[in-house]
C-alpha cells in the first residue's frame, strides 16, 4: 500500500536533518502508532506519508487514496461543521447527497457538541478536532494517517476512535497515527514505532503477547482488565493454532517494518508482564483456552 525506503527529510541547506535512514512498510490492515516527544519529527513523517511534503532523500511508493488530519485543524472559518465537510466531500468526489449523509453519520458518533449545523468559529479545539477526523474519514480512504488525532477528545471520543481504528483494521483500510503517549500507542496500534533522533524503531517496553483461543463457553474479554493494553482479533489461522509469519507486534524485538496475522477463532492480547499472571488465570476462569504467551 505504502512504503518508505531510506528516508530522510532536511528544512535547511547544510542543516541537520529531522529524519534520517527512514524504512517503514505500510500493509491494509496496520495500524501504525509513530510515538515520539515534541520536535521528535512525527507531523514530519506523518505528512511525508500522507504525501504532503517530499522526503529530501529516500523514495515513498504505493498510491493509495488517502484521508489526512493535522496537528492543528483549522477550525476558524465561516462555515457551519454540516456545510464544511459537504463541500470537502465534493472536492474529494463524492455526490453532495453522499458526502452530507456521511458528514452526518460521522459528526453524530463522535459527538460533536451544538450538533452538524454548528458553526466552525465556535468551536473548542476538541470539537474542532472531531470535524477533522471526520474529514480525514468522509471519502472512505485505503490510507488514514493522522497527526496527534487524540489531542484535546473528551473521554467519549476518545473510545470512539478506539472503535474507529478498530474497525478500519477489520475492514482493511491502514491508519498510520502519531502519539506522545506509549501506553495510549500501545492501546490501539497493531504496530507502534518509536521515533528518536530522526530515526524509526520499535517501541520498546516489558509488555507479553497472549493469544487466547475462544471455545463454545467462553465470556467476553475485558479490555479494562488491569495490564491489558491492547486486544486484537487475529483471523487467518487454521484450527490447530496461529501460524507466526516472523513479523509484527509491540515487542522491542521487532522492527517497524511490516505486520503480520494470525488466525480465525483467535485474539491477541499485549499485557503489561507484571500482570500477566492475572490475566491468564482470569482468560482460564471464563472459558478461554491459552494458545501461546511470548514475552
Amino acid at each position: 500500500m505504502r512504503r518508505l525506503t531510506g528516508v530522510a527529510k532536511r528544512y535547511r541547506r547544510g542543516g541537520g536533518p529531522v529524519l534520517s535512514g527512514v524504512d517503514l512498510d505500510i500493509a491494509p490492515g496496520d495500524v501504525v502508532a509513530l510515538v515520539g516527544g515534541n520536535g521528535s519529527g512525527k507531523s514530519t513523517l506523518a505528512r511525508i506519508v500522507a504525501g504532503l511534503s517530499r522526503p529530501s532523500e529516500g523514495t515513498v511508493t504505493g498510491t493509495p487514496t488517502i484521508g489526512y488530519l493535522p496537528d492543528r485543524f483549522p477550525g476558524g472559518q465561516r462555515f457551519s461543521a454540516l456545510d464544511y465537510l459537504t463541500a470537502m466531500g465534493r472536492i474529494g468526489g463524492l455526490p453532495t447527497a453522499t458526502g452530507r449523509a456521511r458528514a452526518r453519520t460521522w459528526l453524530d458518533r463522535l459527538a460533536l457538541a451544538g450538533g452538524p449545523d454548528v458553526l466552525l468559529a465556535t468551536l473548542s479545539k476538541g470539537n474542532a478536532q472531531k470535524v477533522g477526523l471526520a474529514q480525514a474519514l468522509l471519502t472512505e480512504p485505503d490510507l488514514v494517517v493522522l497527526d496527534e488525532p487524540f489531542s484535546g477528545l473528551d473521554p467519549d471520543a476518545h473510545a470512539a476512535l478506539g472503535d474507529i481504528l478498530d474497525e478500519l483494521r477489520r475492514s482493511g483500510s491502514a491508519v498510520v497515527y502519531t502519539e506522545h503517549r506509549a501506553d495510549r500507542a500501545r492501546a490501539h496500534a497493531t504496530r507502534a514505532c518509536a521515533l528518536a533522533g530522526g530515526r524509526l524503531g520499535a517501541l520498546g517496553g516489558d509488555t507479553v503477547r497472549i493469544v487466547l483461543r475462544r471455545t463454545a463457553a467462553a465470556a467476553a474479554l475485558r479490555p479494562s482488565h488491569a495490564g491489558i493494553v491492547r486486544v486484537a482479533e487475529l483471523s487467518g489461522a487454521a484450527d490447530g493454532g496461529p501460524e507466526d509469519d516472523g513479523h509484527g507486534g509491540n515487542d522491542g524485538g521487532h522492527t517497524c517494518g511490516h505486520g503480520g496475522g494470525h488466525g480465525g477463532g483467535h485474539v491477541e492480547l499485549t499485557v503489561d508482564a507484571g500482570a500477566c499472571d492475572a490475566v491468564l488465570r482470569d482468560a482460564l476462569s471464563t472459558g478461554w483456552s491459552v494458545v501461546e504467551v511470548t514475552r
